[in-house]
């Protein structure tokens, strides 16, 4: 059997600050009615937190869901957990119109940290990072990439795009980073 390895293999690049691949995330895409009561205690039942507000993200460890659009949710568990979400959210839905799949390997992860992380995301972001905060998550371009990221703890974000993008990816938040580049408004 193939060893599972993550798009760029822990990369990490050093500046005003660090960027790194955070390695391999269970990630499930659902697109459900997110009102329904059945909806909001299935996804709950997987991730161990409940039912993001819109633009939330909630968030326990590995775990957690991220509102993607009035029908979408990002379902976070630990990555070899993320297939028997799916057949758990398929028992939770029985007689439900859904949509639930394991997109963990089609996806990468980084992470933003430092006193400028706020700073290297705006660089690229077109969204106004003065008032961006914990628990919130946008679905947006970085540099023309389609990504998400949130804000995980102070100073510290997630980015998520196609793994296909992961080497593109990690080239611009590291240039966002570099050493020099501060522009000092956050």
């Amino acid at each position: 059997m193939s060893e599972l390895v993550s798009a760029l293999q822990g990369a990490v690049f050093n500046g005003i600050a660090k960027v790194e691949e955070a390695g391999l995330r269970g990630m499930i895409s659902f697109r459900g009615d997110l009102a329904d009561a059945k909806v909001k205690k299935a996804v709950a039942g997987v991730s161990g937190v409940k039912m993001p507000a819109q633009r939330g993200c909630n968030l326990d460890g590995d775990s957690g869901l991220a509102w993607m659009s009035p029908d979408e949710l990002l379902v976070m568990v630990p990555h070899g957990e993320a297939s028997s979400a799916v057949e758990d959210l398929a028992k939770g839905l029985n007689n439900k119109h859904y949509m639930a799949e394991n997109v963990s390997d089609a996806r990468a992860v980084f992470t933003v940290t430092g006193t400028h992380a706020r700073e290297v995301v705006a660089k690229l972001a077109p969204v106004d990072m003065s008032v961006f905060a914990m628990g919130e998550i946008r679905r947006t371009r970085l540099a023309q990439v389609a990504a998400a990221f949130w804000m995980h703890a102070d100073d510290a974000f997630t980015v998520v795009c196609f793994r296909s993008s992961a080497d593109y990816m990690f080239g611009v938040l590291s240039v966002a980073a570099q050493e020099g580049s501060e522009v000092g408004v956050y």
